[in-house]
């Protein structure tokens, strides 16, 4: 399976954060629509997503590789091979961070239950799964973000 085309949809200025981490999308490979998964890659400096929770959305994750450190707004853990975190719909916001010099693989399955909202405490942005599937950023007084001009 080849890692995802465009390695983020997150808009300006918020892409660069995450553009370390590289994704295999496991579950569309097999046509997976209840849930899916998906092969995780971090780089050193790399950050899984920005810190954040969903409305509807469990997720949880995996570690096969490297010690990423589990970041929520309860804290830090450092997490190691054969560790796992589960994060419920509501619950308390998270994200990986790579602070090592050597990558991190992981395995992550989140549902994808329809009107799942995101919400990032600590940027100015806002998400909302459209009735295709897709990520529509907005800021959090609800104005639209520009469209990436990718290279």
């Amino acid at each position: 399976m080849p890692p995802r085309a465009k390695p983020s949809f997150l808009p300006d200025p918020f892409y660069s954060r995450v553009a370390g981490r590289e994704k295999r999308i496991l579950g569309d490979l097999f046509g997976l629509r209840n849930f899916g998964a998906n092969l995780t890659h971090l780089r050193p400096g790399a950050e899984s997503a920005l810190l954040h929770r969903h409305s509807k959305q469990d997720e949880f994750i995996y570690v096969l590789e490297g010690e990423p450190t589990l970041v929520t707004d309860r804290g830090e853990v450092l997490l190691g091979p054969g560790m796992c975190a589960g994060f419920p719909a509501q619950g308390i916001a998270h994200q990986l961070v790579n602070r090592t010099d050597r990558e991190v693989v992981y395995l992550e399955i989140g549902d994808r239950t329809p009107g799942d909202e995101g919400t990032y405490p600590r940027d100015d942005l806002k998400a909302m799964l459209d009735p295709e599937g897709r990520w529509v950023f907005t800021h959090k007084d609800g104005r639209p973000y520009q469209p990436r001009s990718d290279p």
